[in-house]
């Protein structure tokens, strides 16, 4: 059987995409990233997956009339490398419903809470100041909604009395980490159903 391709759309920094390489690298992860595509020239995701080997692309927002014609042109990209799964870590775009008809079922993405609680950006901030006692991650097949698609998998950290929005992140990342690749895992080995809003994981 041959290896699923993920593309990873990032903006960032892309400690996630580092997660995911070194979980291949160590035969925990059994895929292939085909591309690496960021809308920021300078973003570290670029630089660290270069380093690993990885085709990497920038395409800027700014070059394109419209979000339309942007999105068509990462469309290319995903397609011209075969990917069979578009894995957004830390992309920070909201996608349109043309380019998530394209890929659909085939988007997954990850969120630094337990949704439906603390959607959108800032979801830290969200679950403090809500005074939340728990949060945690959540990955989910995207939707056109924002942060409300079907859930795959979601695991809880506690929030702590003095957790700042930083220190909350830092413990809430380690668990992202290994989760996504588990939720990715699942999916390369066809082991994931949407059905409507439930996602059902099938034993191997």
């Amino acid at each position: 059987m041959s290896e699923t391709v993920l593309g990873i759309l990032a903006s960032g920094r892309g400690s996630n995409m580092q997660a995911i390489v070194q979980n291949i690298h160590s035969g925990q992860l059994h895929a292939k990233i085909g591309v690496v595509i960021s809308d920021h020239a300078t973003a570290k995701v670029l630089e660290n997956a270069s380093a690993a080997g990885i085709p990497t692309i920038c395409i800027e927002r700014q070059n394109f009339a419209t979000k339309q014609e942007f999105e068509a042109a990462i469309a290319a990209k995903l397609i011209f490398y075969k990917v069979d799964l578009v894995v957004l870590a830390g992309f920070m775009r909201i996608l349109g419903g043309h380019f998530i008809r394209s890929f659909a079922g085939r988007i997954m993405n990850i969120h630094p809470s337990l949704l439906p609680s603390f959607p959108g950006l800032h979801a830290h901030e969200q679950a403090i100041a809500y005074g939340a006692k728990v949060s945690g991650c959540t990955i989910h097949f995207v939707d056109e909604g924002v942060d409300t698609g079907p859930i795959i998998m979601q695991e809880a950290v506690k929030v702590l009395p003095d957790d700042t929005a930083d220190t909350l992140a830092n413990r809430i990342i380690k668990v992202e980490h290994a989760l996504y690749s588990e939720a990715i895992g699942l999916y390369c080995a066809g082991q994931l159903t949407a059905l409507g809003r439930n996602v059902k994981i099938s034993k191997e």
